[in-house]
């Protein structure tokens, strides 16, 4: 028990505090001192520095960005890939990116509120907490001063105050299957933890205003539409922005009078 006692005691003298060996830990007293000293293996991509503890932890700072940059810089399709190029700006890692939690741990799980933090700690007086009220004020006022129009500040209810904040098209742009037909702030239908929406209903079959939510594919603004398509649905006639002439609601692919048809 001394021996221990004499490790835990050097390692605080040499500048490393109990809190730069978790990332965020609740509350010191429940944590054994065996974890101070042995907090949990590290991930497989990261297993070859388990003897190094100084590759990543800083004495007195902790983990640190710099650490993480100089074995990452390389790693160009990081910054080359929207929903990742934010890592170029960003100035700390340990938020998103928590070690210490075994060897099949997946490290790079993605946690918006974290993202929305950094962005503020990045701000000139990181300081300042955050306040609802003055963010509120401080984007009403850059629509004022651009002469823009507020669109309905409709925001999913399982969404954050500070989630609401992020420009979610600046990441996820390429994965808008909406075609930017509902705007660029996902926010008001999808919530930060999946994109399904469990609670849609969609609209009667026999409605007729389909290209208000959905985009009928290139193809279909060239020859191709009038030579094959309307052909295949009977309806030579067919105009691209009816969906409703040629489609079934059951599937894009259940063509009118032909079935399941794949031809794109």
């Amino acid at each position: 028990m001394i021996k221990w006692i004499i490790v835990i005691l050097g390692l605080v003298a040499a500048g490393f505090g109990v809190s730069h060996f978790f990332h965020t830990p609740e509350d010191l007293s429940k944590i054994p001192w065996e974890q101070m000293v042995e907090p949990g293996s590290l991930s497989k991509a990261h297993a070859f520095l388990a003897d190094d503890c100084l590759s990543c932890h800083t004495p007195v700072e902790g983990v640190e960005r710099d650490k993480c940059v100089a074995c990452h810089a390389n790693d160009k399709h990081i910054v080359a890939r929207q929903p990742t190029a934010f890592h170029a700006d960003i100035t700390e890692c340990a938020s998103c990116h928590t070690e210490h939690q075994g060897e099949d741990a997946k490290i790079s799980l993605m946690n918006h509120i974290a993202l929305v933090d950094i962005g503020f700690n990045m701000l000139p007086n990181p300081n300042v907490p955050f306040d609802e009220g003055a963010a509120t004020m401080a984007f009403l006022e850059n629509v004022l001063a651009n002469k823009q129009t507020a669109d309905p500040l409709f925001v999913h209810p399982d969404v954050s105050d500070k989630e609401a904040l992020l420009n979610c098209s600046q990441c996820h742009s390429n994965d808008d299957r909406h075609f930017t037909l509902f705007g660029e702030d996902c926010v008001q239908c999808h919530s930060t933890d999946k994109w399904s929406l469990p609670t849609f209903i969609h609209p009667s079959s026999q409605s007729r205003d389909c290209n208000q939510c959905h985009e009928a594919p290139p193809s279909h603004y060239m020859q191709h539409f009038k030579m094959i398509s309307a052909k295949v649905a009977g309806e030579p006639k067919a105009k691209v922005e009816a969906c409703y002439a040629c489609h079934q609601s059951t599937s894009w692919n259940d063509i009118k009078r032909a079935g399941w048809y794949k031809h794109h």
